[in-house]
């Protein structure tokens, strides 16, 4: 009985030694990943026992033959331990980057939320408000002048016309974030999509003296579904035309690189701030100084959102860069067999 305690008062002490110093070890890499946490664990463990049986060797005066037996024994199963810790450890690194990875999007897509509820709230109860004065002024009689009643009418009018925009933007960005979205690729020809959409925001660059400006020919031919690439140029084109100065310009181009199509959106805005080129895409996100729009046109800040889900939904992808004392928005999507 002596000798078993005296045995493991050995073992016990050279373990303690090995114990202290990976827990120092542990405290000085207390900063890095799970993975070698784990490694550095089994290690101590591993070290421990070979202490602990070299000190009872030698002290039971164990010959050098039986020492190296159990020593090549306890290398053995270390291996085995620490490829087996290494394998879990490794896995479980990878589901912890995994969390935390899913914690930030969360985090981002409820900060996100929290804006566009802020966002929204302001852009419905600012015409909200105009509207209900107008209408208690029409209805009490307190207009009386038939041109500023017709001018009060057109005005309500514009108002819901912003409201009923804001709420298909709203609906229209739920479709992407909820995974609603159907498309129905076809080959679409680019050229015929950016001259309707070239009409369509013509009257709103003619309004601010803005010039539009596409070429003729070399408009390829993209797989996409229409009415969703139709909504992303007349979005990039609108987000454009609000943003450049009176007398500016914004140019539509188009071509095609190896399997990709490529559409871009040029203007004259004068840029955008370097910090603020990596939000853009983000929600409700509307700019400052040189990005700051006409507060007559002034909308949820969703098109370029929507933009970037409907580019995304199609497997394409979209940017954007400073360039030529202005912006430039580039679309790039799988392209089609043909051309025209």
């Amino acid at each position: 009985m002596t000798d078993l305690l005296l045995i493991g008062g050995y073992a016990l002490l050279a373990g303690g030694v090995v114990g202290a110093g990976g827990a120092l070890a542990l405290r000085l890499l207390r900063g890095r990943s799970i993975l070698v946490h784990i490694l550095l664990l089994l290690a101590v463990t591993v070290l421990a026992v070979v202490a602990g049986v070299v000190t009872v060797a030698y002290a039971m005066f164990l010959s050098g033959h039986d020492l190296g037996v159990v020593l090549v024994t306890v290398g053995a199963s270390a291996v085995v331990s620490l490829l087996v810790g290494g394998l879990f450890g490794h896995r479980l690194a990878a589901a912890a980057v995994w969390a935390r990875a899913a914690r930030d999007r969360e985090r981002r897509i409820e900060a996100g939320r929290r804006e566009l509820v802020a966002w929204v709230s302001h852009d419905l109860r600012t015409p909200l408000a105009g509207l209900r004065a107008m209408a208690e002024a029409l209805e009490d009689g307190v207009v009386g002048d038939p041109a500023t009643a017709a001018e009060y009418h057109r005005r309500i009018r514009v108002e819901a016309d912003r409201m009923a925009q804001l709420v298909d933007d709203l609906f229209e960005l739920s479709r992407i974030n909820a995974g609603a979205l159907r498309l129905a690729p076809t080959a679409v020809p680019l050229r015929d999509l950016v001259s309707d959409a070239l009409a369509g925001v013509a009257p709103l660059a003619a309004s601010r003296r803005i010039t539009l400006d596409a070429p003729e020919t070399g408009w390829p031919v993209v797989r996409a579904s229409e009415r969703e690439l139709a909504r992303v140029i007349s979005n990039l084109l609108i987000n454009s035309v609000r943003y450049t100065p009176a007398d500016g310009t914004v140019r539509v181009e188009a071509g095609r690189d190896h399997s990709d199509v490529w559409l871009a959106v040029s203007d004259t805005c004068g840029g955008i701030p370097e910090p603020d080129l990596a939000r853009v895409f983000d929600v409700a996100f509307r700019g400052e100084r040189s990005r700051t729009p006409d507060p007559a046109h002034t909308g949820g800040g969703l098109g370029l959102a929507i933009v970037r889900g409907l580019v995304e939904a199609h497997g394409g992808r979209v940017g954007v860069r400073n360039a030529g004392g202005g912006c430039r928005f580039e679309v790039r999507l799988p392209a089609a067999v043909t051309e025209r």
